[in-house]
């Protein structure tokens, strides 16, 4: 016989439901701050690490003539261009030891690493002597701090996606790993800042030739250590913690169960790649030498275009929130695949600084498709047992082959008289890439747990 509800324990449910509510939302208050606070010192890492791997980049045009002697200054830039590119051949390899580190022991201390390495890389670019003091073994010695500076930059950037992917709120994925490439352009921008204050306030370029460029990798290597001390007091992920905890296949057998998604990452990332090399890093030199801009223009609107960049990548994120990470993904394919032509020839074609910078961040425009979610997108693609190593590892070999030799095409083009070939170059990536979002599935409704 059927016993008819007691009203005083429906009572002690519902005020057990609601204390329940209660402890959760409390809970969910108390770790809010920390999870900020972890979000920001991830964050706040990952942008010294690209200011002090893009410094390299921005200052070559100041300190090829100490480590290249010639009388052709596309040819010292070809030189400079090579070195940066060994940083980039490093990185799959850093990718490998780092991102499998984090997803061994943790992404805080894969993290902390990292920026150990891209301390010390930057500490020895500043204090080594040139060319016309230790000869052929300048080279040789920037040669060995661009290759730590590689490894460091190759598990930093996919380590850095999982640790934000796994800590920010699930509605909101899309928003906050927008942030992660706002940590980028800082990075640059403060690079750009301190060429801009050396330029107009402190030095002259002749200054700045001779010993100057040492100081901004002064500074890459004291805001390191900074980062080194923000990175002690992040926290790690309840997503790493629960796969530490579940036994499963090796690392590298489930690597191998995940080939579809790791090739599917390298198609995702192959246009993005080009792209984003030759519209933020390549052209401030290319407004040098080929549109025939100053030196000190050229980082002004550099600076300027990337200002307005920036905060288009939360929005872009936030719209893949929306709208699903594929849709923002083609907007890029699309418009890179066919505008990047018509624009590079009417850049070409200018002397006026002020269409320069429409033109320059009409590209950043485009590229904000691909910068603001393409990592989340391979986040969601991978369970936590391997997430970090299968995000960073088809990144790494793809900037490596790609991104790092953007600038030496470039320039090899220019050289040899066709430097219109070098749009339609990244014209041909782009569209590999934008094949590959029309086919991928959507990633944007998967959950970022221990095991999928």
């Amino acid at each position: 016989m059927e016993m008819p509800p007691n009203p005083g324990d429906a009572r002690s449910i519902n005020a057990a439901a609601v204390a329940s509510a209660r402890n959760a939302g409390n809970a969910e208050s108390a770790a809010a701050p920390v999870r900020i606070r972890s979000i920001v010192g991830g964050l706040a890492g990952n942008m010294i690490e690209w200011y002090d791997f893009l410094a390299y980049s921005i200052f070559s045009i100041y300190f090829a003539k100490s480590f290249f002697p010639s009388d052709k200054p596309t040819v010292q830039l070809m030189n400079t261009a090579a070195i940066a590119a060994v940083g980039y051949v490093a990185r799959p390899l850093g990718s490998w030891l780092i991102g499998l580190y984090a997803d061994r022991r943790g992404r805080k201390s894969a993290l902390t690493w990292s920026v150990m390495a891209m301390c010390i890389g930057s500490l020895i670019i500043a204090i080594t002597p040139g060319y016309a003091t230790i000869g052929v073994f300048a080279p040789v010695v920037l040669i060995f701090a661009r290759l730590l500076q590689g490894l460091s930059m190759g598990g930093e950037y996919g380590t850095s996606a999982t640790y934000l992917s796994e800590i920010a709120p699930a509605h909101r994925r899309g928003f906050y790993l927008g942030f992660l490439q706002v940590s980028v352009v800082a990075g640059q921008l403060v690079a750009l800042a301190v060429m801009l204050v050396m330029q107009n306030v402190l030095f002259t370029s002749q200054q700045i030739e001779r010993w100057g460029w040492r100081i901004p990798f002064v500074i890459g290597g004291a805001l390191a250590l900074f980062a080194l001390y923000m990175r002690r007091n992040v926290t790690e992920t309840e997503a790493f913690k629960q796969s530490a905890r579940q036994a499963g296949p090796s690392v590298g057998q489930q690597m191998l169960q995940h080939w579809r998604q790791l090739a599917l990452a390298i198609g995702i990332t192959v246009g993005g790649t080009v792209g984003f090399y030759t519209y933020t890093v390549y052209m401030q030199k290319y407004l040098v030498n080929s549109v025939g801009l100053s030196k000190e223009t050229s980082a002004l609107i550099s600076t300027g275009a990337l200002l307005l960049y920036m905060p288009l990548q939360p929005l872009f994120g936030l719209a893949s929130d929306i709208f699903g990470r594929r849709p923002v993904l083609i907007f890029f394919g699309v418009c890179c695949t066919f505008f990047s032509v018509p624009l590079f020839t009417a850049l070409s074609h200018t002397k006026d600084p002020l269409v320069a910078f429409l033109l320059s961040f009409a590209g950043l425009v485009m590229l904000s498709g691909f910068t603001s979610v393409h990592m989340l997108a391979k986040t969601e693609l991978f369970p936590a047992r391997i997430r970090a190593l299968a995000v960073g590892l088809p990144y790494a070999l793809t900037t490596a082959i790609l991104g790092g030799t953007t600038e030496f095409v470039a320039l090899r083009f220019k050289a040899s008289g066709h430097e219109q070939y070098f749009y339609w170059y990244v014209t041909a990536w782009a569209a590999v890439s934008l094949l590959v979002y029309i086919r991928m599935p959507e990633t944007h409704c998967r959950k970022i747990a221990a095991i999928e």
